[in-house]
């Protein structure tokens, strides 16, 4: 008997047996066929972008990722977990060791048909001690991949319940082999569209890919706008140079929303508003002052002021309130000055004094969410300075690079890759250098158990550790807002794993 069992994920992540022979079906797309040209306003996108997938950071990346490149997985509208360039697969008992039959019949841009090859060449670009990519923590416990007929085989390090899950992830797009890499320069892709230009910061251009396996195009072409500044973006849109905008201003979004033509909409999901602190650094190398800085934030103030509603408390921790094992029972930070004194008075001192540095490329209000800050703080005797910087650039030269700025998170289906992308010792994206050995030890362990109830215990406990000890704070988690023209036809049933439809929009969306 071999000793692979079919698993099926569901939206919350469950191994689940099934009766069939493997998990075959993949995303269902409405039959329809692709029309028009589209253009969209992305509230990122700047100069030092590049085709590197392990560097994609942004919604401007992200959007030109799903549109030119597959994924071995895919998280549908509804949250649950379909084949995409693998037609199927099977775990051991165990879950440490994972079977992907990969698709047949598809080809790159170029004409090249995919092979077992290109794909473990994808993969393991994003592995090794030398990898610079973002995915190397999610891909780290990977101690071996295989080519086994039409199938490639994971060997991990340890069970993982949620492994298809994570093949899902942005940055993990299948590209040609190339020698001993892959090849990401050509932005020859598999994806249901062709790049036919790219300018960094400014604009990129698509044609619908007419050999897609799926056939999944929405339009016939369309162009994303590098258009960070939100007057810009809505000015676009009312004006009809642009079909969609993001990330729209949500104190003009009542006013928007009545402009003839122009159609708001709003989904709750994991994107969360962050003030992240250096971790490595003083003054933040003490949790203390880490402490007193999160009691001395407004959460309620900043839901109502910044996101206008559109939005919820956030707790210090990265996981939604939808999510499987969000802690429920985890005490609700609030504004509290006289903790936050203690706190600085357990560190020694009586008063702080921090930059802040925020843009809008960080998340709409970023500016004025410091300056809200700033207000708060002062009760509590902490002096912060917020500091307005550069859109271009912020990602690259701010975030993860000055003490303390602002920044934001779509979230991931699964606790396990939100916390392994950004909370991990050493991650490439933990933006406050955190590190702890406890909360170390508790990913690995709840990542290969697969009692629920243990894992539930564990995944609460690290919630506890990231929002008493951590180095992030979560002021609020934020929905995910957008305008749409009239001209555009929307699905019954969106996805909220990320912003416009888990941005898939230029495959599930349609000209009405």
């Amino acid at each position: 008997m071999s000793k692979f069992k079919t698993r099926l994920l569901d939206r919350r992540g469950f191994l689940k047996t099934t009766a069939a022979a493997t998990v075959a079906a993949s995303l269902p797309m409405a039959a329809r066929a692709s029309s028009g040209h589209l253009r969209v306003g992305k509230a990122h996108g700047q100069t030092t972008d590049t085709l590197n997938p392990g560097t994609w950071e942004n919604g401007f990346t992200l959007a030109l990722g799903f549109a030119i490149h597959g994924r071995l997985t895919e998280v549908g509208p509804d949250g649950q977990l379909y084949p995409e360039l693998a037609e199927s697969w099977e775990a051991s008992e165990d879950a440490s060791e994972w079977r992907f039959r990969i698709r047949k019949g598809v080809s790159f841009h170029s004409g090249k048909e995919l092979s077992v090859d290109d794909v473990i060449a994808s993969i393991n670009y994003h592995r090794g001690e030398n990898s610079t990519s973002a995915a190397g923590p999610i891909v780290a416990p990977i101690q071996q991949l295989t080519a086994d007929g039409d199938s490639v085989v994971f060997k991990l390090d340890g069970g993982n319940a949620d492994f298809p899950f994570i093949l899902s992830d942005y940055h993990l797009t299948i590209h040609k082999a190339n020698g001993d890499g892959m090849d990401w320069q050509s932005g020859d892709g598999c994806g249901s569209y062709v790049l036919k230009e790219f300018n960094p910061g400014v604009s990129a251009t698509f044609e619908k890919n007419p050999n897609h396996w799926r056939d999944s195009a929405g339009f016939d072409s369309f162009e994303m706008l590098a258009l960070v500044d939100p007057n810009a973006r809505t000015t676009a849109l009312v004006s009809g140079d642009v079909d969609i905008i993001d990330k729209i201003d949500l104190k003009t979004a009542g006013l928007l929303g009545r402009k003839p033509g122009v159609n708001i909409h709003s989904l709750a999901g994991n994107q969360h508003y962050t003030f992240a602190m250096l971790t490595n650094q003083d003054p933040f190398t003490d949790n203390h002052i880490r402490q007193a800085l999160k009691y001395g934030v407004n959460r309620e103030e900043m839901v109502e002021k910044i996101l206008f509603g559109y939005g919820s408390v956030g707790n210090d921790h990265p996981i939604g309130q939808g999510q499987r094992y969000f802690n429920t029972e985890l005490a609700q930070k609030t504004y509290d000055p006289d903790k936050a004194k203690w706190h600085l008075q357990q560190a020694g001192i009586d008063s702080l004094s921090v930059d802040l540095s925020a843009a809008d490329a960080a998340f709409g209000g970023a500016v004025d969410a410091a300056t809200l800050f700033q207000v708060s703080a002062k009760g509590a005797g902490i002096d912060i300075k917020p500091v307005r910087e550069p859109n271009d650039g912020y990602w690259s030269d701010v975030w993860m690079n000055k003490r303390f700025s602002a920044g934001y998170w779509d979230g991931r289906p699964v606790e396990d890759q939100m916390f392994a992308t950004a909370y991990s010792c050493g991650a490439a994206w933990n933006d406050s250098f955190w590190c702890h050995d406890r909360f170390e030890a508790l990913m690995i362990a709840a990542r290969a158990e697969l009692n629920d109830n243990k894992r539930r215990e564990m995944y609460w406990e690290m919630q506890d550790i990231v929002a008493n000890q951590g180095g992030v704070i979560i002021p609020m988690f934020a929905s995910y807002v957008f305008a749409v023209s009239d001209k555009i036809k929307l699905p019954d049933q969106m996805a909220s794993n990320r912003d416009l439809d888990g941005e898939r929009w230029m495959e599930r969306w349609s000209l009405a």
